[in-house]
């Protein structure tokens, strides 16, 4: 998994989410490649809540017209590079010509800034009569390829890009915190359906109350949450991650439960400008107002959104 996306795991092990619930709760936990495939998830009916990236939930907004999803939370700011192979001979923009990127799923987070870097740097892609080709892989594969010099470079989210760097002789060629403002971009934040968000407003506040204890807790004890999704990955894949992956990865990347709304809106032209979505209006996805009433019960300051109306 993505680390990303700590929260959930984190807070799942240490019981923070369990604690606010209530022990009548049971949660069912799903894991996705990418954000699309979340997404249709949440269409069908079959999760709830999902910690996602920024394009997916934007798409899943646009395509039901407003109707299917509210996001209620950050969860990560940063967290997202362009590694390119250290023998592939791309020392400068210029270098990109005839070479082959990647990007975990077409239509997700890095697959668009990938995309939209390539096209403000004034390269067309292969598929349009361009030099530079980009193909939606899933990042295991991404590193497999990446070591097989099959392609050149991945836009990939963490710990994927710390692993091409430690483990594949690849390099940062971008941190994608330097095409920010303050270096603040969303890569994960929390989702809802709209209609369980109506339905079970109590629950999805105690859910935000395990949230923000979880990330308050992960921003106070690295050290310890870098075990725990350790152990957690190894889990998933058989094989954990060397210490210098973890730290390199971590120290890209903001825990926060803030959805650093002012990056949105700048992810939705993107996705608009490359012909992903059929509209950019992204007014009224935000509702934040389950969060704010747990960070004023805590004492914290209430977060405001400036960006897009809330509804």
């Amino acid at each position: 998994p993505n680390i990303t996306y700590s929260q959930p795991i984190v807070g799942s092990e240490k019981g923070f989410f369990q604690k606010a619930l209530g022990p009548e709760v049971k949660v069912q936990i799903r894991t996705f490649n990418a954000g699309p495939s979340e997404i249709e998830a949440l269409f069908a009916g079959e999760i709830d809540l999902g910690y996602i990236g920024p394009n997916p939930a934007i798409n899943g907004f646009i395509r039901s017209r407003g109707k299917a999803l509210r996001i209620i939370a950050g969860a990560t700011s940063g967290g997202a590079v362009f590694v390119v192979r250290n023998d592939g001979g791309i020392a400068r923009v210029a270098d990109f010509a005839g070479k082959k990127f990647a990007a975990p799923q077409i239509g997700n987070t890095q697959d668009v800034a990938l995309r939209a870097y390539l096209k403000d740097k004034g390269f067309k892609l292969k598929e349009k009569g361009g030099n530079v080709e980009v193909i939606p892989i899933a990042n295991p594969d991404i590193f497999t390829l990446f070591v097989k010099k099959e392609i050149d470079g991945a836009w990939v989210p963490e710990p994927w890009g710390a692993r091409l760097v430690r483990e594949a002789n690849g390099r940062i060629f971008l941190d994608e915190r330097d095409l920010w403002p303050g270096g603040k971009f969303v890569t994960a934040h929390v989702m809802v359906r709209t209609s369980f968000l109506h339905e079970r407003p109590e629950l999805l506040k105690k859910w935000l109350e395990g949230h923000v204890e979880t990330t308050g807790w992960i921003n106070g004890n690295s050290g310890e949450a870098k075990k725990i999704l350790n152990r957690r990955i190894k889990e998933l894949t058989s094989r954990g991650l060397a210490a210098g992956v973890l730290d390199d990865a971590f120290g890209r990347m903001q825990v926060t439960y803030d959805p650093v709304a002012s990056s949105l809106q700048k992810s939705a032209d993107d996705a608009y400008a490359l012909g992903f979505l059929r509209d950019k209006n992204i007014d009224g996805i935000y509702d934040l107002v389950l969060l704010n009433q747990v960070l004023t019960e805590k004492g914290l300051k209430p977060l405001q959104i400036a960006t897009a109306k809330q509804k």
